[in-house]
């Protein structure tokens, strides 16, 4: 999305080039790949963990360090190392992402048309909200000392990161639709009605 947004922002002209089919079928090929190989080694190396403190995860979801928390081995070094190198891999996802955004907002900064100005960051915010949310709350849950871990914030944490952006996903890029605006509006203006 942040490369969309430079190619789309920095160099419109050469957009249909840049993002052409082709390029699009690479970027989703090359997110799914890596997003399977990255389950694939976490799962691998999860079921090679003895676990030794029961099999209950006060988690809605087995994640890793809930995971880790019931082994009993050192074998969960791997699984810690392999932690390292997916956050290692997320922090450049990151910078990428940032570098991407700073380019585009000097260029949205030296735009003279305030509309194209409002119309460049009505689509670039959104998408910097979304991912803000996900890598601050992601960062915060796995980063955290051990002395803040409790399973009521691990929860919360856990559902700020796995369920909050992809449900917002939709309704932050819908926003920018005209008829579903004008919708929203009708809804808001008849709950308040019937509430009075």
């Amino acid at each position: 999305m942040a490369y969309d947004r430079y190619v789309a922002i920095c160099r419109p002209l050469h957009y249909g080039t840049l993002m052409g089919n082709r390029a699009c079928v690479r970027m989703a090929a090359a997110a799914w790949a890596s997003g399977f190989l990255y389950s694939v080694l976490h799962t691998a190396n999860t079921f090679s963990i003895p676990l030794c403190q029961g099999n209950v995860v006060e988690q809605f979801f087995c994640e890793i360090p809930q995971i880790l928390k019931l082994s009993c081995s050192d074998a969960y070094l791997r699984e810690v190392g392999l932690s390292a190198v997916s956050l290692f891999l997320g922090f450049v996802c990151f910078v990428f992402i940032v570098l991407s955004y700073v380019q585009i907002f000097t260029v949205v900064l030296r735009m003279p048309s305030e509309q194209g100005r409002h119309k460049a960051f009505s689509m670039c915010l959104p998408h910097l909200a979304v991912v803000s949310l996900f890598i601050s709350t992601v960062m915060f849950a796995y980063l955290k000392p051990p002395s803040l871990s409790s399973p009521a914030l691990d929860l919360l944490l856990s559902v700020l990161y796995s369920l909050v952006p992809p449900t917002l996903n939709p309704l932050l890029y819908s926003m920018r639709n005209k008829e579903l605006k004008d919708e929203l509006k009708k809804l808001i203006q008849w709950v308040q009605y019937q509430h009075q």
